[in-house]
């Protein structure tokens, strides 16, 4: 048997694992709204999991720990922000958001909101979020493609082109066939396999260099700059860092888990687990790359992997330190990473064509078989459109996930957070809010001023745009307000 036959295995038998769900998800899907949010029926450890899965993509099992194994434990801030900003998102928007969804209209995704929370008979704010959603989204599924292929083509010694079907393929079809319930199952095994993966990993590693006295001996002889929180940061370099945390409160496929929950009581318990979770996934990643930096410097002669990519350290050291088959289910971790963020995403694109703009504007009367196939033809169509734009892994479309995180947390964020919280926000106010801090994102981008991480400055101008606007204009109407409270009511009672 060979080196790459055990890991085959594994990951084979995991991705027939997550069709399988997908299937079984397919049986309980008998609407358009149990397609797009499983019928807000899911418990607390599933809404925290599978929050905590689609937020977390390939970047916490490569991209995190590959930077903290080059540049030393200052890289952890931002781990430190997202912390931060995932504890706000949970306390003040998650029930919040769930419950004033349910008063607005039965709202199933969030340019359906924005529409009726502000009663805009335009149409105007559910056409510019959708839009928004679709030009993000497509270009992050790009990435997961990207992520997923790389994978397989450095996993099995596929040529890029093989691997980026077979990454696609499986996500593509559970995701197709089950929609929302088949992406939180998932997502909840996924989420399981990856905090698995990032608490056995360094412990692992701890012990192969000799402890942890001896590991850290290693890392401090080799630069103590490795151990500087500060290393080649000023003030502004921190706060950049720790802004990451803002973009939760904008991001679609986070957002839609509070949504789906059976209720706003789930969500305190769901809030503890998704925290405890997130802060073990990340304590793991942090770990692995900062412990990594021992292993290699006590075994130069492993190191040639993660000379060339300080991205593959968590690949190596799978490969490396653990028996074929155990390295199989450790590296399954990583596509499972892939696999929760992209199903999530290709979602939010089906809905956002499907319910904002096929329904809101073309077939008024679907019926919910109708909207439910035309929800999976989406799914599909997105897909595609995805693996086209990963085709070039080269292409410079991909440089723009780098910012849509902050485009999002920007243009939606301050819209959710107020919208949730304050009962004189305007339509005016909404768009106002989401414009300014979509363009602020991008022109900031483009001029690096101050070298300030851009979603900063747009949150900040977003929220003053809300307000501003809000108060200048007509305040919303009686029974918009009357809902409002309704909602926060419902939200306070025990």
């Amino acid at each position: 048997m060979s080196v790459s036959t055990p890991m085959l295995v594994t990951f084979v038998v995991y991705i027939l694992g997550m069709v399988l769900i997908g299937f079984i998800a397919w049986r309980s899907t008998k609407s358009f709204d149990d397609y797009i949010l499983g019928g807000r029926s899911l418990g607390s450890v599933v809404t925290a999991l599978s929050a905590g899965a689609s937020d977390m993509s390939g970047w916490l099992l490569m991209g995190l720990p590959g930077a903290i194994f080059l540049s030393g434990i200052s890289e952890s801030w931002i781990a430190i922000g997202l912390i931060i900003g995932a504890w706000l998102n949970w306390r003040i928007v998650a029930g919040r958001l769930r419950v004033q969804t349910e008063h607005h209209d039965n709202a199933l995704t969030l340019p359906d909101f924005f529409s009726s929370r502000f009663e805009d008979n335009s149409k105007l704010l559910r056409v510019i979020s959708a839009v928004v959603i679709l030009i993000f989204f497509t270009i992050y599924c790009a990435s997961g493609v990207v992520a997923g292929a790389r994978l397989f083509e450095s996993t099995f010694g596929m040529d890029y082109q093989t691997a980026l079907w077979a990454g696609a393929a499986a996500t593509i079809l559970y995701t197709l066939v089950g929609g929302f319930l088949a992406v939180s199952w998932t997502d909840t095994v996924q989420a399981s396999l990856m905090i698995f993966a990032l608490i056995l990993t360094p412990i692992i590693v701890i012990v192969a260099v000799g402890g942890l006295d001896d590991s850290l001996a290693v890392i401090r002889a080799k630069s103590l700059e490795n151990l500087d929180m500060l290393k080649g940061l000023n003030f502004v370099a921190v706060i950049s860092l720790l802004g990451w945390g803002l973009g939760y409160f904008g991001q679609p496929h986070i957002l839609a888990r509070f949504m789906a929950a059976d209720s706003h009581h789930t969500i305190r318990s769901a809030r503890r687990i998704g925290m405890i979770w997130m802060i073990l996934c990340l304590g793991g990643a942090v770990a692995v790359g900062f412990f990594g930096i021992a292993y290699f410097e006590k075994h130069p002669d492993q190191a040639a992997g993660v000379s060339q990519n300080g991205e593959r350290i968590f690949i190596e050291l799978a490969r490396i330190l653990f028996n074929p088959w155990i390295a199989g289910i450790l590296l399954s971790a990583i596509l499972a990473a892939v696999m929760s963020t992209l199903s999530c995403q290709l979602l939010v694109c089906s809905s956002a064509l499907t319910e904002d703009l096929y329904k809101g504007f073309l077939r008024k009367n679907a019926s919910q078989k109708e909207l439910v196939w035309v929800g999976r033809l989406m799914v599909l169509l997105i897909a595609l459109i995805a693996i086209a734009l990963a085709a070039n892994p080269e292409n410079r479309v991909l440089g723009l996930v780098s910012y849509a995180w902050a485009g999002f947390g920007a243009a939606f964020g301050p819209v959710v957070l107020f919208g949730v919280c304050w009962k004189r926000m305007t339509r005016n106010g909404a768009l106002a809010g989401m414009v300014i801090g979509a363009l602020t994102v991008l022109l900031w981008k483009d001029y690096g001023y101050a070298e300030l991480y851009e979603i900063i400055p747009g949150f900040a101008f977003a929220s003053i745009a809300i307000v501003v606007f809000s108060l200048l204009g007509r305040g919303p109407s009686e029974a918009a307000q009357q809902r409002f409270a309704a909602a926060e009511a419902q939200y306070q009672s025990k």
